[in-house]
Parts: structure tokens; C-alpha cells; sequence
């Protein structure tokens, strides 16, 4: 996180020593006592780009939006190189926290993006077309990386349904870092990079519930995951889709798969045979009727959502103990 002038001249002994102080500090989560220091290091050389870069990337940490617009406006305007500054990236995720998006359309514009319209235009950057990515809720805490869509460089739609313990919803915005931390790769060959989640951006009305099934067959399964999204909700069998990883495998390269089957990976901390958050593999042989199963929709719909799910095959399918979670 560290950058020193290479430019016009080297900074002075006395705001390397500031700045190598302060970033110490910020690891240690002191973020008053860094700016403290990194004010000092910007009045010593207010002329230097990384002064204000590194103001701004503490004011992002502290999710103060304002402060950090402002110091990100004052590094851009010193930079001696056009396009590529990691500078305007913190300037487009500040201005899109507080919903500037003329100036959110001109920073991603100078970090080298393509975005949608013209120049001019003061609404919200849409069609940006970032395709799928992974993105960690609760960094800091208890971590989940969910899949979602990349709305621009710096929002991503949940479309998992996340654990209650991350307090996220389906269908949430969430406000992301520009640097991956991770990826997850598919059986296609396809890898897609996890951002961590900076804040919750735009809230999701809808409430997560968790319900145990009993379902025969995969088959049974997928019909109410497909009955939740014809319904334009989400249900997603928890069983077979969580996983527990340690931080260091979370923030590696992993393989997404739906977890059925004999799995023998080493990053797995999941126990096997047990359905549900706690573990996510059976013994390779035998489809585990009960399933832990977590939805996505308005309290008038749920219950009708599984009735009408079990009507399509009482013999195979059943439903108890639903509660609402998030």
C-alpha cells in the first residue's frame, strides 16, 4: 500500500518516516493515530500525488467518503501519467459511495474503462457488462464469499443467499475493494476474482429464511430452486453449497463446485456426511434426503412457495421447521 515519489524529486526522509509509521498503524487498526501522521507527511510535501493518495486510501478504510473524495481530487490533479493511476480508482469507489456519478463516470473514464454514455451524463453508469464475480462479506469477520454480478468496478449484487451470521441479504449491493483477494475457478475453466465487501450499499427487502427439506432426489431439489427463481426469488440448498475455509484458502485459488460427491480437498475444513452449514459432502454414495436449505422470499410467499413445491410431488418432497433468519 506503500508508495513513494519516483517523479519530480524523493520525498524527504521526515514523510517517509510519517508515512511508514502510519501505514503500521493503519494494520493495527489506529486509524486516528495514522492520520494524524499522514496529514503531517502531506504538509510536508503537499506537491506529491502519493501525499493525497495515501489520505484518501485512509479515509476509504474509515469509510469516510467525503474526506476521501476530497484527497483523492487533490492526488489525481498531481499525477503525471494519464491513464492507469490506481489514484482514480479510489476516487470512482469514493464517488460512488456517495452516488457521484459524474464523477464516478470520469474516474473509471481516466483509470482506462469503457463506460456506457457520454461524458456528460449524470446518472448512473449502467450496461458496464463486468460479467459474474465472487465477493467476500464481513471480511473482517465471520467471512462468506458469495457469488453475485459485477454492477460497475466498485458494486456487486448478491445473487447467493448468504449465511445469516454475515447479516447480508439476497439481492443486496454491496460497496467493493478494487484488489482481489482470491478467485474461484469452475469446472469450465472459468476464474473469477473475490473482492472484499468495503460496506453495504443498497439494502435488499427481502428476508432470508432456512427450512429443512426432505427431498428423494437431486431432481426434487432443483425443481424448488427453480420454483423460487420462476417466482423471481432464490432458494439454495445450503448442504451442498457451503463450505469452511481457512482465511489463507479463502484468499487462494479454489474450485467452486455444489460439493455432492466424494471430495478430497485439502482446503475443505467441512466435516463429512453432516448436510447443512457445517458441511457440505456426503460419503460419495448415497443422496442425503435431508437437506438445510436457505430462501429468499416475502413472508406472504414462502410458505406457499414450498406447499406448492411439495403439491408437485408429495410422495418425494416435504418441508419442516421453517424460520426466518436475516
Amino acid at each position: 500500500m506503500r508508495i513513494f515519489g519516483k517523479g519530480r524529486h524523493r520525498p524527504s526522509a521526515s514523510w517517509r518516516q510519517a508515512t511508514d509509521r502510519a501505514f503500521t498503524l493503519i494494520g493495527d487498526g489506529r486509524y486516528e493515530d495514522a492520520g494524524a501522521l499522514l496529514t503531517r507527511a502531506a504538509d510536508l510535501e503537499p506537491w506529491l500525488s502519493e501525499s493525497w493518495f495515501n489520505l484518501a486510501l485512509l479515509h476509504k478504510f474509515r469509510h469516510d467518503w467525503e474526506q476521501a473524495r476530497a484527497a483523492g481530487l487533490r492526488a489525481v490533479a498531481l499525477l503525471d501519467r494519464d491513464t492507469g493511476a490506481p489514484d482514480w480508482w479510489n476516487v470512482g469507489i469514493a464517488a460512488t459511495a456517495l452516488q457521484d456519478w459524474p464523477l464516478a463516470r470520469r474516474a473509471w473514464q481516466a483509470y482506462g474503462l469503457k463506460v456506457p454514455g457520454s461524458a456528460t451524463d449524470s446518472g448512473e453508469p449502467l450496461g458496464m457488462d463486468l460479467g459474474s464475480a465472487a465477493v467476500r462479506l464481513s471480511p473482517e469477520g465471520e467471512a462468506e464469499v458469495v457469488w453475485g454480478r459485477r454492477l460497475d468496478p466498485a458494486r456487486i449484487e448478491v445473487l447467493s443467499i448468504p449465511l445469516p451470521s454475515s447479516g447480508r441479504r439476497w439481492g443486496e449491493v454491496v460497496l467493493h475493494d478494487g484488489v482481489p483477494h482470491g478467485e474461484r475457478s469452475t469446472a469450465a475453466g472459468h476464474t473469477y476474482p473475490v473482492f472484499d465487501e468495503i460496506e453495504l450499499w443498497a439494502p435488499s427487502p427481502v428476508p432470508t429464511w432456512v427450512v429443512l427439506l426432505e427431498a428423494a432426489s437431486e431432481a426434487d431439489r432443483d425443481a424448488l430452486e427453480q420454483l423460487a427463481s420462476d417466482a423471481g426469488f432464490a432458494a439454495e440448498d445450503w448442504s451442498s453449497s457451503v463450505r469452511l475455509l481457512c482465511r489463507m484458502c479463502s484468499e487462494s485459488r479454489m474450485p467452486s463446485d455444489e460439493g455432492d460427491g466424494e471430495h478430497l480437498d485439502p482446503h475443505d475444513h467441512s466435516e463429512p456426511g453432516h448436510p447443512g452449514p457445517l458441511g457440505h459432502r456426503t460419503d460419495g454414495q448415497l443422496w442425503v434426503p435431508e437437506r438445510e436449505c436457505g430462501i429468499a422470499a416475502p413472508a406472504s410467499l414462502v410458505r406457499g412457495l414450498l406447499d406448492g413445491w411439495v403439491a408437485d410431488s408429495p410422495d418425494s418432497r416435504d418441508w419442516r421447521d421453517l424460520e426466518e433468519v436475516c
